[in-house]
């Protein structure tokens, strides 16, 4: 964590923004891969004199579609589809060709094309690569009309586009070291400037209410970095990076990182309300530790061994506080507890530097680090059986049937409202349905899409205006507009919808001399008659209310919080600490989908206050949060030492508590589950009696102990609010 992004906040906030440069380096491969097949496309006709530059258009977005498309999760078949794309291509191009002039049969043939990308992709998701190709390249050899004695040139084209994405994808821009080493930056320069804007709430009385904004703000973003860069990481790139690291180390490093954010802020803001701060020796104490943390320079090869000395030096600081106040008679303060988190989760940032430090400088010392660490990966996982899989249509073959009435249904709108181009609606019906398995999904996507169209229409008109007859400038710009088309892709689907709706006006302006009011209109109708269609064949056929996909959200969360708490319980009994980070990463996923799922409910309040989704959301929210400070507060690297007489309660505990998740499981899909919930209040009692106190040097369990209660309190209540009892 390097000092030179601390000030001022817009260059931090700017230099980490993108972690690991993805984005830009994903538009950047994708806009590069057009040009090039573009220019060598059009300088090949050139010099054979062929009068139309089609094949260049093919060959542009052959280019664009092999790399945008390719989603493998393996480098060989990500080849493997980028070669496969080629050969799908060329078959659509191929049978658009000998459809053109029998409009039935080529409608035929793209609601079949359709159909099969769906339900194929159940078997691998290359089948939905090969299948959109198709239909792009059977769309756009249909508008052109395609002569197929002409076809050796727009196979050329297709070779041509495979072969730069191939080049672009898998040898120029192969490395995702870099990309690892830059999200790792990214990270720290985002870590660095929440806990500089901590100081500056905590020094800085004025205007405490928009610097809490602010800081929430980031601390949320750091959140979203935290699960990007986890989710890149992998062991070959580290041992090119940081040979002596694991890949558990360096996950758990950031989740530490991230929950040392979070408990920060949040015992911060605790300390502020119970006055702790007019100590002085406090809030320099506490101002001292985030300093030191956020100075450290956790990866760098130019380790020192006094890198760390002043944080530990911190921590200890105030572990030896805490100790005084505890070590007294009388009932401590109540800003203690908040402290003590902090202390907390600083000794185990610290610890987790000291351990990634000492394996870079010392790879030899490895082999007893990995004695610490055992790696969650390797461990085998038996998976639970998919009892409702087998009751219910899986969701490919649901959208596959659903494309079918959608695709029909597109083409006899497209011919009413646009016989000219009557496949632009069926274009935006089949990206519309891409990814959107409920019916809130789908409206969220609709809606984007035809704002996205509308605002983009406007703006592309006026530009396309403004450069009419500047053919140079108006290429340059057509491919800044696709570069940030890619760029916002993953951002914003109705910034992405916006700037390819300039791209088709640049295009039109290039293509046909000139763009017209008609003409953009009719392509903003087409679209938004699309989402309509894609909206009112998700509701009516085979549909997934919002409400049951959010449920079954929920109970993918619960199945993975269940194993995540019996797992962090057995820790105290047998004596073994395990590894934890990818569960408390899979759970902050799991939370994300729920919240993704969840979009649309907000719009129609009566919907979410009826169903109660918006007291889950609430809830699982805060059980994440719980959850998450496990980890955060666990004995790592600290024999449990739970005494004999306490053992049996952890048993009941992890017991107890995995029932009242199997109630909860029940209660929100609607099954019948009489049973009662179970409180743990007795167990508490027996752990805060009888657990050894902190002064004679064992584990602290009442604090190691706080959160399980917390998430059974979240889970009780919840239960409690959906008709369930709780035994007494």
């Amino acid at each position: 964590m390097k000092k030179l992004h601390n000030h001022p906040v817009w260059l931090g906030r700017f230099l980490a923004s993108d972690p690991g440069r993805k984005r830009f380096q994903s538009a950047g491969k994708t806009t590069i891969s057009i040009i090039t097949s573009v220019f060598t496309m059009m300088l090949l006709l050139n010099v054979f004199n062929y009068g139309t530059i089609t094949p260049a258009i093919v060959a542009g977005m052959v280019g664009l579609l092999s790399i945008m498309l390719v989603m493998d999760d393996t480098l060989a078949k990500k080849k493997v589809t980028t070669l496969l794309i080629g050969v799908s291509g060329a078959a659509g191009v191929t049978l658009g060709s000998l459809s053109t002039g029998h409009p039935f049969i080529l409608n035929i043939l793209m609601v079949i094309i359709i159909f099969s990308a769906f339900y194929f992709s159940k078997l691998q998701i290359r089948y939905f690569s090969m299948g959109m190709t198709a239909f792009m390249t059977t769309y756009f050899s249909s508008i052109l009309g395609l002569d197929a004695a002409h076809l050796s040139w727009f196979y050329i084209g297709i070779g041509c586009g495979v072969f730069f994405s191939f080049l672009y994808n898998f040898v120029i821009f192969k490395g995702s070291a870099h990309e690892l080493r830059r999200g790792m930056r990214s990270f720290h320069i985002q870590t660095n400037l929440v806990l500089t804007l901590l100081i500056q709430w905590i020094l800085e009385p004025e205007n405490r209410k928009q610097k809490k904004r602010l800081l929430d703000k980031n601390v949320q973003r750091l959140n979203e970095y935290s699960r990007m860069v986890a989710g890149d990481i992998t062991e070959e790139d580290l041992r090119k990076l940081w040979p002596g690291i694991t890949l558990s180390q360096l996950r758990l490093y950031i989740f530490d990182a991230e929950m040392l954010i979070q408990t920060l802020t949040a015992s911060v803001e605790k300390l502020e309300a119970q006055r702790a701060f007019e100590q002085n020796d406090i809030k320099e104490l506490v101002v001292r530790i985030v300093q030191s943390l956020r100075d450290t320079k956790v990866l760098s090869h130019n380790y020192s061994s006094l890198a760390l000395q002043d944080a530990e030096s911190a921590v200890q600081e105030l572990r030896l506080l805490l100790a005084e106040v505890l070590n007294l008679q009388e009932e401590p303060q109540k800003w203690v507890y908040p402290l003590r988190r902090i202390e907390s989760i600083a000794n185990h940032v610290v610890d987790a530097a000291v351990i990634i430090q000492q394996s870079l400088n010392s790879p030899e010392s490895r082999q007893s680090i990995d004695k610490y660490y055992n790696d969650s990966s390797q461990e085998e996982k038996t998976d639970l059986p998919e009892e409702e899989e087998t009751k219910t249509l899986k969701p490919t073959t649901r959208k596959a049937v659903q494309s079918i009435v959608a695709g029909i249904l597109a083409i006899i709108t497209g011919h009413i409202i646009s016989p000219v181009q009557p496949y632009w609606v069926l274009l935006t019906t089949f990206i519309i349905q891409i990814g959107t398995e409920s019916v809130g999904r789908t409206y969220v996507k609709g809606f984007q899409r035809s704002l996205g169209t509308v605002i983009g229409a406007i703006a592309g008109f006026i530009a396309a205006n403004l450069v009419t007859g500047n053919a140079a400038l108006e290429v340059i710009l057509l491919f800044v507009v696709i570069f940030l088309t890619f760029y916002v892709f993953t951002v914003s689907y109705t910034w992405m919808s916006f700037f390819i709706t300039m791209l088709i006006a640049f295009m039109y302006d290039l293509l046909l001399g000139g763009i017209s009011v008609e003409l953009i209109t009719a392509r903003v109708i087409d679209t938004i008659a699309g989402a309509l269609i894609a909206l009112l064949v998700s509701a009516l056929v085979l549909p997934k209310k919002t409400t049951d996909k959010v449920t079954e959200s929920f109970d993918d969360f619960l199945e993975e919080l269940k194993g995540y708490t019996s797992d962090y319980l057995k820790t105290f009994i047998d004596q073994e600490p395990k590894e934890l980070t990818d569960q408390a990463f899979d759970l902050d996923q799991k939370l994300q989908v729920i919240k993704d799922e969840a979009q649309s409910l907000p719009q129609r309040p009566d919907s979410a206050r009826k169903s109660g989704i918006s007291r889950w959301m609430l809830v699982v929210t805060s059980i994440n949060y719980y959850a998450k400070h496990l980890l955060a507060s666990s004995h790592r690297n600290v024999s449990a030492g739970v005494p004999a007489d306490l053992q049996e309660v952890f048993v009941m505990t992890e017991r107890k508590l995995r029932i009242n998740m199997d109630i909860l499981q029940d209660l929100i899909k609607q099954k019948e589950n009489k049973s009662l919930f179970w409180s743990l209040d007795e167990e508490r009692d027996r752990i805060e009696t009888l657990s050894p106190s902190r002064q004679k040097g064992k584990a602290d369990l009442i604090h190691h102990m706080y959160y399980i209660w917390r998430i059974n309190q979240s889970i009780v209540a919840l239960g409690k609010e959906l008709g369930a009892g709780e035994r007494k």
